[in-house]
């Protein structure tokens, strides 16, 4: 009980927005149409419940996770940047660098849905800066409405798909393709500087 009482609706509100923004569903739902109408399987629901589960579990044991990996959040970071910035040219050039094959079927689902439009970087590092100002059932109470809210935007997405046009689809894919890659370097740059300069720190250069 004593866990259920540490609930605070304001700061359920600052978690709440914090995360909307960050994961922005809404802004990722161009990306869902072009890769239905690119014939990519994307199962809404799975999709929906592994970033969840990703994101708890992260929420709980990410400092740890990093660690046992000798990982740290800029190198997990630039990771997603790089597979943003390949997504933007599969958008912007018109090519498949993600495999569709009969044995990867998912591979819409988990990339990039999962990771990195969910479950990404920004996300897991939003939630373990949470960690340090909110009690944990107020985290994961706006994790899970911002779960809810993601589900329904994504399957209301995929029905509208075809009510969109191909020249439609055309400008939406391209436009979302200058942002998404902009947004690439921006996570890109940002965290590869304060990378080299930890490591020089570490090596005393």
């Amino acid at each position: 009980m004593e866990f259920f009482k540490q609930f605070n609706f304001q700061d359920f509100l600052t978690c709440f927005f914090a995360l909307l923004a960050v994961i922005d569903a809404l802004g990722a739902t161009p990306i869902i149409i072009d890769l239905k109408h690119k014939g990519r399987q994307i199962n809404v629901e799975r999709a929906t419940w592994i970033s969840l589960s990703l994101m708890v579990i992260f929420l709980f044991c990410g400092e740890w996770i990093l660690q046992l990996f000798s990982v740290d959040i800029k190198s997990f970071a630039i990771g997603g940047a790089i597979i943003l910035f390949l997504v933007s040219l599969e958008m912007l050039m018109d090519v498949n660098l993600f495999n569709n094959t009969a044995d990867a079927t998912d591979s819409a689902t988990l990339i990039p849905v999962v990771f990195p439009l969910l479950a990404g970087a920004a996300t897991f590092t939003t939630l373990l800066s949470f960690r340090s100002q909110f009690s944990m059932i107020t985290i994961l109470a706006a994790l899970i409405c911002n779960m809810l809210w993601v589900y329904i935007v994504f399957k209301l997405a995929l029905k509208a798909e075809n009510t969109f046009s191909g020249a439609t689809i055309f400008v939406m894919r391209k436009f979302v393709g200058i942002i998404l890659l902009a947004i690439s370097i921006r996570l890109f740059t940002s965290n590869l500087f304060p990378l080299i300069e930890s490591i020089r720190q570490g090596t005393g250069q």
